[in-house]
């Protein structure tokens, strides 16, 4: 099993995203957000893609159903394989096929992808309409059934409402319906619990998961910051910074044993209720700006505290360290214990800033 090519037993994947590279153009300079980044996404499994703000998070997703927006953005190389088509390769009227009926995406902010001047009814039943036989009234029943699997109440009734009308949580579960109403193969959420307080999150949540309890082949890619959330719902994670991953596990496998230190300095971020009242760890510094990525070294080196000199001038390769686990750092690499390194580095007095 190669490093980048993460096979789960005999099972074979429904999505193959291979050395994927998008960039944007700002100003006079072409920024690389997404840069090589390769994954499996199997039948029935929850894969989460976590990392901070600017990691290449969304923009992997949106080069999925190729919605980055061209221009400024352009998916420069790699193949996104799907029932043994590249949708690289495919034409635009190609790929409406695709989008919704097979792959289809809950985006981030419902109230800004929901269309503010059309009755919900409409927007719901416009995926059958478009990618089915089914009539207008037809479709119209379907999108009252699938309002109420979602949870929402008089589903019937609410189809004549406006997004406005609908609470966050609501028209969350509105995008659910919209996503799931054609049967999709493969759901990507991006940040489906964004803005909702933590009592209507465990509601979406338990939502999706009950997707995959009535349609057990159906893949879930999740887009998330909250690892909290990742921890609940994922079967396997990537770990994504700097447009690259860093490192790939079962969820159980990296929670117990993170080896990168950039994935240990989320998990450390997390609360603990046994260290109530002590501040909670931080990663130094910030993600850089995507003009200012380094070229030739590890994406991370700039904010590791335990980062060496060949990190700052060779990028490390994914390199397999365990079934199923992967990691790109020069550290582990070489059998180093990462762990104890952040440790002792975080015991010992600060002499000196990472560079």
């Amino acid at each position: 099993m190669s490093a980048d090519q993460q096979n789960r037993g005999d099972g074979k994947p429904v999505l193959q995203v291979k050395d994927l590279v998008t960039s944007f153009q700002v100003g006079t300079n072409r920024a690389v957000a997404v840069n090589g980044v390769t994954f499996d996404v199997y039948e029935g499994e929850t894969l989460g893609i976590v990392g901070e703000s600017g990691s290449g998070k969304s923009v992997t997703s949106l080069s999925i159903l190729r919605l980055v927006p061209d221009p400024p953005g352009h998916i420069d190389g790699g193949q996104i394989l799907f029932e043994g088509q590249d949708l690289l390769q495919l034409s635009y009227a190609q790929m409406r096929k695709v989008r919704g009926a097979k792959i289809a995406m809950i985006f981030q902010e419902p109230m800004s992808s929901l269309n503010p001047v059309m009755k919900i009814g409409a927007q719901v039943a416009e995926t059958l309409q478009v990618h089915s036989k089914l009539s207008k009234s037809e479709a119209r029943e379907r999108a009252v059934e699938v309002l109420d699997a979602v949870g929402i109440p008089d589903a019937r009734a609410r189809l004549d409402h406006y997004p406005h009308q609908f609470s966050g949580g609501m028209r969350q579960r509105v995008m659910i319906a919209m996503a799931l109403i054609a049967k999709p193969k493969i759901l990507i959420a991006d940040e489906p619990t964004t803005a909702l307080d933590v009592t209507i999150q465990a509601q979406i949540l338990e939502l999706m998961k009950g997707l995959q309890d009535d349609r057990p082949e159906t893949a879930i890619i999740l887009i998330t910051h909250d690892l909290a959330v990742v921890a609940e719902t994922c079967d396997r994670v990537l770990v994504m910074y700097g447009g690259k991953v860093q490192e790939v596990a079962p969820i159980e496998q990296l929670f117990e044993d993170p080896r990168h230190p950039y994935t240990q300095g989320l998990l450390g971020s997390i609360p603990d209720p046994k260290h109530k009242g002590e501040p909670l760890p931080t990663i130094p510094g910030n993600v850089p700006h995507i003009l200012e990525l380094p070229v030739g070294a590890c994406r991370f080196h700039s904010r590791c505290p335990i980062a060496e000199e060949r990190c700052r001038t060779t990028e490390p390769a994914l390199t397999s360290v365990g079934h199923e686990h992967s990691v790109r750092c020069h550290l582990v690499a070489d059998g180093i214990d990462t762990f104890a390194r952040m440790r002792e580095h975080a015991a010992a007095p600060r002499t000196e800033e990472v560079r």
